[in-house]
């Protein structure tokens, strides 16, 4: 493993199939490395894939199969900054698709229990906005959706 620091990501025996996801949908992406287990453990049986090295948009991740004890929440997630409405559909569709659920305000779980925040820089500008009423139109317009509508955004923002 190259990285010095590396998110380790339990899952329940999904890890190699979410590495793969993950390196097909999102930019700077990849599979690395997969350790098989060496004997039997109390998840698994010698031979299953026990962890699997790989990058989600060049940050470096390590899935450890390690059974259902552990569940993921939404006290970790990873924020994807999109740069349009396009970017942004494709990747929620990615996650929502393929066994995910929808969630409020841009975030969504995919089918391995991991919380995605797909927020366009857009959004991110117009909570911003100097104008203290700007950005709480925007706030409010974002607090009603699910995926993030960059036009109802920038609509709201401008009032």
């Amino acid at each position: 493993m190259v990285a010095k620091n590396t998110i380790c990501l339990w899952f329940d025996g999904g890890a190699q199939e979410a590495a793969k996801f993950y390196a097909a949908t999102f930019p700077d992406s990849s599979v690395g490395a997969v350790t098989y287990a060496p004997g039997d453990y109390p998840s698994g049986k010698q031979g299953d894939a026990l962890t699997v090295e790989f990058t989600v948009m060049g940050i470096a991740c390590l899935g450890l199969n390690g059974g259902p004890a552990f569940k993921h929440h939404e006290a970790f997630s990873f924020q994807v900054a999109t740069d349009d409405q396009a970017e942004t559909d494709r990747l929620w569709h990615a996650i929502v698709e393929n066994g995910g659920e929808e969630s409020a305000c841009g975030w969504c779980k995919d089918k391995w229990g991991i919380s995605w925040q797909i927020t366009p820089r857009a959004l991110t500008a117009a909570i911003a906005d100097p104008d203290p009423a700007a950005a709480k139109r925007a706030f409010k317009a974002m607090m009603q959706m699910q995926k993030i509508d960059i036009a109802a955004i920038e609509a709201a923002r401008r009032g």
